[in-house]
């Protein structure tokens, strides 16, 4: 379980967590990133950017 850093609702992500992994906040709808798992931390995931082809 991991605590929101926008609304700090507790989310659970449906399986084990994996770092890296994108889990949404059923509370505000904001997408964590799952930082560590040991403890579990997340934060809120980086908006996707285009490149632009660079």
């Amino acid at each position: 379980m991991v605590t929101c850093p926008e609304c700090e609702n507790s989310v659970v992500p449906a399986g084990p967590p994996v770092i890296g992994e994108i889990v949404e906040c059923g509370e505000c709808a904001s997408e964590l990133e799952i930082l560590t798992l040991d403890p579990i931390r997340a934060a809120l995931a980086p908006e996707i950017e285009e490149d632009w082809g660079e």
